[in-house]
């Protein structure tokens, strides 16, 4: 099966993206500190890092900057995928 590599690198970019705005959604409303805790508490890790404060700028920067390497990386492996499913 061939696959476009732009719709897979919107795909995952879209994916890391959301995944990120949804933390920075935690941070602003202060819920960060307490689902990561019990995050490293099911691994049985004692938490050893502190949530800083929202900051907006940082919050964009996080969800542009980790859609921009999703869709890069997605885009990447969906070339791959055509050229090993094409050898096939």
């Amino acid at each position: 099966m061939i696959v476009r590599p732009h719709a897979v690198g919107l795909a995952f970019g879209l994916f890391l993206a959301a995944f990120h705005a949804l933390w920075a959604i935690l941070v602003w409303t202060r819920m960060a500190q307490p689902v990561m805790d019990f995050i490293f508490q099911l691994h049985m890790i004692k938490p050893p890092y502190t949530v800083e404060p929202f900051s907006a700028g940082t919050a964009v920067s996080l969800v542009v900057v980790t859609g921009v390497i999703g869709y890069v990386s997605g885009w990447f492996i969906g070339l791959l995928w055509n050229r090993l499913g094409a050898q096939s």
